[in-house]
């Protein structure tokens, strides 16, 4: 069993096994009115996995997405390109004990050999209070091969504007075999209004 030490608290709910003997905390980045979050040093070949923990992250604007892009080595625009999957599980309950669940394939959030900002872990987040925010981990794999594409998962809960509970995940690659050296973090539009983004690397076996 885990001890408390290597539980996260995502959102009010302890995700048990989230940390590991194997994870070296790398950097902790806190958001307040941020445009971005980024982090342009120690990705490198030191961990073949880079984990980026998003705990508790809050839209400055209404009806946003959480997203992400990357630079290779010698580049500046976050503008790779992403080929990408997504798919979410959602749940609601209103007042008047109406109820509604999906399990559904989002073809309006992928990307095929797209350049822009991929979302993750949170789409359509609404700016009110607290609980509107989301969590999730983002996994980058093997970010400074020189011979690879680099692949990607994130999985991740929040809360949709209009109070929809969902579960989201997403699988792609960012489509160069240039090194890796710098992720970024962003909302859609607007600025990141809270949260924190903490960066692993996991040893190699």
């Amino acid at each position: 069993m885990p001890t408390t030490s290597n539980m996260e608290n995502v959102n009010g709910i302890v995700i048990a096994g989230a940390i590991t003997e194997a994870h070296t905390l790398l950097k902790t980045a806190t958001a307040s009115s941020s445009s971005t979050v980024s982090f342009s040093t120690r990705i490198d070949s030191s961990f073949d996995v880079y984990e980026f923990h998003c705990i508790n992250i809050h839209a400055a604007s209404d009806n946003v997405d959480f997203e992400f892009q990357v630079n290779a080595a010698g580049q500046s625009g976050f503008n790779e390109t992403i080929t990408s999957t997504v798919f979410d599980a959602w749940h609601f309950d209103t007042e008047d004990g109406s109820s509604d669940y999906a399990l559904t394939i989002q073809d309006a959030h992928d990307q095929a050999q797209g350049t822009t900002y991929q979302e993750i872990l949170g789409y359509s987040m609404g700016n009110g209070d607290a609980k509107y925010s989301c969590s999730g981990v983002l996994t980058l794999y093997n970010p400074a091969s020189k011979t690879s594409v680099k692949h990607f998962q994130a999985v991740g809960q929040s809360i949709h504007s209009a109070g929809i509970t969902l579960s989201i995940h997403t699988a792609g690659y960012i489509n160069t075999t240039a090194p890796i050296d710098e992720i970024s973090f962003a909302m859609e539009s607007g600025n990141i209004d809270a949260g924190q983004i903490k960066m692993y690397g996991i040893a190699k076996a």
